[in-house]
């Protein structure tokens, strides 16, 4: 058995960049050696949405840019042997499996092996009245909208059953982040589910991969401060694990972006908020003792991250109908443009009670205020600068999608009742989504996979 095992991430997100795994899978192949790559591109939102896309359409639901993620490098990592994970199935794994096995019939892998993961959607399972609130969500109003969608968030276990099976590629819906890279360690160096030390180095790879190019100068970067190189060649991580447990954070070879002590730091720190207490289905880890040591250009070691015993719960993330989200923009230029955008947000406000149109609204006048304002709108109310342009967008809320369409064409009316200068107009409309997570027990879950040929499940 060889001593180190590389596992590489290719994407951080549904709409990250769809290059990103070909320097990624030509490291691993110039490297040697065992492998496996994952494309973590699913967040809470993110499924609820494929589960709006399955309604209008049973055949999707999956990550939209599966096919663009997989064609550069499903024949490289077929013939050189790189189980390829991704959590792309969203709310469709089956539905992402045909497409990937017509794919694979397209480029000459008629007999390639794939897992579907299944499990996670728990709304014939879940019971609002019954199964306790999480409790970071404990009082949140969901406003008695009808539920889309109930994910689970699943552990390791069926995908490492799938890679036990000979899935080269492994279609997942909701599972925890961390564990699309802790699976194929598991799997290579045949560790034990409960030992939670080597739990923990897996799931902290993972959870240090999970998010692409943060860890290699991505949110870590600003121009004069914190520059890295070639930002727009920004290379994507791979984690080095040999059986005793060192970890080591890279990057692909002949890339931009860093790793380095600062950047590492940033992400091990993502999304934590008890760092001797960091909740994953697999295990909880243990950050307070890390240790974070550069030792070598774009190489730096991980190390005294602890384990202890899985949560006895398992998050399972509902999302209910929230209504419709209507945006209208409009641009003001020149002399006294600021003076006219406010105006024009006046009008629009003052438009919309005339109608009765919406639940709530706001607006925000770009270039002056917007990302630190309140829905009043305090900030650019009383502020006194002065750009040389100013974008308004009027965002509400509104019970059905033509409320919210009439709303932002108010926006666009701002065309002719003015006030003067007036360009650049756009509207649209959303679905919105509300979350709220609750607890369930493990057995409550039916967790598995299967594993066919391409040719087998699209013939």
């Amino acid at each position: 058995m060889e001593k180190v095992f590389r596992v590489g991430n290719c994407a951080g997100f549904s709409g990250d960049r769809v290059d990103a795994a070909g320097p990624v899978v030509d490291t691993l192949i110039a490297l040697g050696g065992p492998c496996a790559i994952f494309f973590e591109t699913l967040g809470e939102r993110t499924v609820a949405l494929a589960q709006l896309e399955k309604r209008r359409d049973p055949e999707r639901g999956y990550e939209p840019m599966l096919e663009r993620l997989l064609e550069p490098i499903l024949v490289k990592c077929a013939t050189h042997g790189i189980p390829i994970i991704g959590n792309f199935g969203a709310a469709n794994p089956p539905g992402a499996a045909r497409v990937i096995a017509k794919l694979a019939k397209r480029l000459g892998l008629p007999d390639l092996r794939i897992g579907v993961v299944f499990g996670d959607d728990v709304r014939d399972r879940l019971n609002l009245q019954t199964h306790a609130v999480y409790e970071a969500d404990t009082g949140l109003d969901m406003g008695g909208g009808d539920v889309v969608s109930a994910n689970a968030y699943l552990s390791t276990k069926p995908i490492v059953e799938a890679l036990r099976a000979g899935a080269q590629v492994v279609v997942t819906g909701r599972t925890g982040d961390p564990s699309l890279a802790l699976a194929p360690l598991i799997h290579h160096f045949g560790w034990a589910y409960d030992d939670w030390d080597k739990m923990a180095v897996g799931s902290t790879a993972g959870h240090l991969l999970e998010c692409g190019a943060q860890v290699t100068g991505g949110y870590y970067y600003d121009p004069g401060y914190k520059d890295i190189p070639d930002p727009a060649n920004i290379g994507f991580p791979i984690a080095e694990v040999d059986a005793a447990g060192r970890l080591v954070i890279t990057k692909a070879a002949n890339t931009g972006g860093l790793v380095n002590e600062q950047v590492v730091k940033e992400q091990l720190l993502y999304e934590i908020h008890d760092p001797s207490h960091y909740i994953t289905p697999d295990v909880i880890l243990d950050f307070s003792d890390v240790t974070v040591n550069q030792i070598g250009r774009d190489r730096v070691q991980v190390s005294g991250m602890r384990g202890s015993p899985a949560p006895t719960t398992i998050k399972a993330t509902v999302c209910f109908d929230g209504g419709w989200l209507g945006e209208g923009e409009i641009s003001y230029a020149g002399p006294n443009c600021r003076a006219r955008a406010r105006i024009a947000a006046d009008v629009l406000l003052e438009r919309l009670k005339i109608r009765n149109l919406v639940v709530e609204a706001r607006v925000d006048l770009i270039g002056v205020s917007s990302v630190h304002d309140g829905d009043g709108g305090a900030l650019w109310r009383h502020s006194d600068a002065e750009p040389e342009d100013i974008r308004v967008r009027l965002a509400v809320s509104a019970r059905t999608q033509d409320d919210a369409d009439q709303a932002a064409r108010e926006a666009l009316a701002l065309y002719c009742c003015g006030p003067a200068g007036g360009g650049g107009v756009r509207w649209r409309t959303t679905p919105r989504i509300r979350t709220q997570s609750y607890l369930m027990l493990p057995e409550d879950l039916a967790p598995g996979c299967t594993v066919q040929t391409a040719t087998e499940i699209a013939p």
